[in-house]
């Protein structure tokens, strides 16, 4: 194994130090491994926290600012934040509006986040709600859910409903719009290669350098199958055609086009892949309204991609467009 890091045991409280350094904008409590906004709480806006297991950077972490998040839970490397981390994020962001917890479809985060939400409900009395991302059409459960797994749809759903929580809507008002991105969102992943979790020293999983495994998850669940090494035009077709018959995104506002990629693979190869996925869409009768090609939701150093589509309406697009200081994402400001 070779990584640039010193002891697998501080890999995520050593990055967190990094980002500190690197971004005075954000605030960090190093003890429960909370990034938040500077200027949190901010009074009167419903604040959004959102974590999970380090590895995915630069979600979520990278996506707190304004705009979007108010505070994000790093877990240890593919492990859920635990609910003491989550209360404490609660708590710090409460500007009196309520707070809306965004949870990725995993049991471990969704049962820690609802403890967390249970908690601080009863300590503080703040008014806490939550969505779950559950976009992933490879499988219907896996070896972490029950149910579809939350992936590239989790960083529209901060993106947009960030953008509604800066608007001044309601915590049910922000909770309803986050609720209707995740219904019209459905993404689908690949891997070329497994990832090396720090603290194992070896490959999640043995992946053949002459096969690729379709439909694999974040955290290197296996996918729908493995299947001969393709080029690029084949793998976009057994990413989006699942996508797009698992919900008609014709008509309307057209979509966002979302190829992310999984950690490993260089943008040159990601903007080949969104050519191909732009080339089905057009011939499958779906309009292109907004794009976003790069390393958004990764799984160390795998070697993949994802793609996902979201379908926009007119508030959608707004919201999608309108202003964001991340470190991750930024553009209007």
């Amino acid at each position: 194994m070779k990584k640039l890091i010193n002891d697998p045991g501080d890999v995520v409280s050593e990055a967190l130090l990094g980002m500190a350094a690197a971004h005075p904008e954000l605030r960090i409590d190093h003890e429960n491994k909370i990034v938040y906004r500077a200027d949190a709480p901010v009074q009167g806006k419903v604040a959004l926290v959102s974590g999970g297991g380090s590895g995915h950077e630069p979600l979520h972490g990278g996506f707190v600012g304004p705009g979007m998040l108010d505070a994000a839970c790093a877990g240890e490397v593919f492990t859920s934040p635990v609910p003491d981390q989550v209360m404490a994020a609660t708590r710090g962001v409460d500007g009196g509006a309520g707070v809306l917890h965004i949870v990725k479809n995993y049991t471990g985060d969704v049962m820690n986040f609802e403890m967390a939400a249970e908690l601080a409900a009863a300590e503080t009395g703040v008014e806490v709600d939550a969505v779950i991302t559950d976009d992933d059409v490879a499988v219907q459960d896996s070896l972490y859910t029950a149910g579809r797994r939350g992936v590239g749809i989790t960083v529209a759903v901060e993106k947009i409903a960030g953008a509604a929580a800066d608007e001044g809507r309601d915590l049910a008002g922000v909770a309803e719009v986050a609720r209707r991105v995740n219904a019209n969102g459905r993404s689908m992943g690949m891997a070329l290669t497994s990832c090396i979790v720090p603290a194992a020293g070896h490959p999640t999983f043995d992946l053949p350098d002459d096969q690729i495994e379709i439909g694999i998850g974040i955290h290197g669940e296996p996918g729908r199958r493995r299947v001969p090494a393709a080029p690029a035009r084949e793998v976009a077709e057994m990413l989006v055609e699942p996508i797009l018959a698992d919900l008609d995104f014709t008509g309307g506002d057209g979509v966002l086009a979302f190829v992310n990629g999984m950690g490993g693979t260089p943008l040159l190869e990601l903007y080949l892949m969104y050519n191909e996925v732009a080339a089905i869409l057009a011939k499958s009768g779906v309009t292109v309204a907004r794009s976003l090609v790069g390393p958004y939701i990764t799984s160390l150093e795998m070697a993949g991609c994802s793609v996902t589509l979201l379908k926009l309406d007119d508030e959608l697009l707004r919201l999608w467009d309108a202003p964001v200081r991340t470190p991750g994402l930024r553009w209007g400001v």
